[in-house]
C-alpha cells in the first residue's frame, strides 16, 4: 500500500511540475510563484 501511495504522489508531483512549467511568468507571479520555485512548490504539496 505504501508503494502505491508513493507512486501516486510521484505522478501528481510530475503533473504539477508540468502544469506549472507550462504557465507564463505572469501567471506564475499571479499565484505568488517564481519559476525557480516550481520544484519546491510541487514537492511540498505532495510530501505528506
Amino acid at each position: 500500500m505504501n508503494i502505491a501511495r508513493s507512486i501516486n504522489n510521484w505522478r501528481k508531483y510530475r503533473q504539477t511540475v508540468t502544469e506549472l512549467g507550462r504557465m507564463s511568468n505572469r501567471e506564475l507571479r499571479d499565484l505568488g510563484i517564481e519559476r525557480a520555485d516550481i520544484d519546491r512548490v510541487a514537492r511540498t504539496a505532495f510530501a505528506r
